[in-house]
């Protein structure tokens, strides 16, 4: 399966979730890839809508690639091998840069909100996809940190080892596409382009928008 873009994967996988249409979930998405997927996600569930910011820890000489994330409540993931790469110095100042930007994601796209209550919830966690998976670990843990009732991961593509361990995290998984030469989430888009600021303003202040029955907390 292809997808055309982002807001074609969020149709689709939004279909796959219809059994939690109109049953009061909290839909979060991960800026800013997973924003324009959750959306058409929460407005076919008519469920209430947020961001959920998490930054991935970057290594120095390659940003692309990272050695774990942390989350907006200072849940952290970091790989068990990180500590071979990278110094604890380095690492304390990676996630205090990290920790930062987070600070002015959740000023620009939330509007400085809160998140909304997550407590005895369940919770679907949104976006665009799963590569090694850090983002959503981090994620998985600020939920649980929040006594989430239960924890759903739905995502349009992601490689079958990181299905298998972050199955084993949360209640659920449902991911549309695990191909067996998985390399990175852009291989199934045809449409596919790093998301801006200014874009996910645009997605939540448009298109999300357009729904009455779905509650938004940005």
């Amino acid at each position: 399966m292809f997808f055309i873009d982002r807001k074609d994967a969020g149709k689709k996988l939004a279909h796959e979730l219809e059994r939690y249409k109109d049953k009061d979930v909290l839909v979060l998405a991960i800026p800013r890839g997973g924003v324009e997927v959750g959306c058409e996600v929460a407005k076919y569930l008519h469920s209430s809508f947020s961001l959920l910011v998490t930054r991935k820890l970057p290594f120095p000489d390659n940003p692309e690639s990272g050695f774990g994330a942390i989350a907006e409540d200072g849940s952290i993931f970091v790989f068990s091998n990180a500590a071979l790469w990278l110094s604890q110095k380095q690492i304390d100042k990676i996630m205090e840069e990290q920790t930062e930007e987070i600070h002015r994601r959740i000023k620009t796209l939330r509007k400085g909100k809160n998140l909304p209550d997550i407590r005895g919830r369940t919770v679907i966690l949104i976006d665009d996809g799963l590569a090694m998976g850090s983002t959503m670990r981090a994620s998985i843990a600020l939920c649980k940190n929040k006594d989430a009732g239960r924890i759903v991961v739905a995502v349009p593509v992601a490689g079958g080892e990181v299905v298998k361990d972050i199955g084993q995290m949360v209640d659920e998984i449902v991911v549309l596409e695990s191909p067996p030469d998985f390399r990175a989430v852009a291989q199934v888009y045809l449409n596919w382009y790093d998301v801006s600021d200014s874009e996910v303003l645009k997605i939540m202040e448009s298109g999300c928008g357009k729904s009455e029955k779905t509650e938004f907390y940005f």
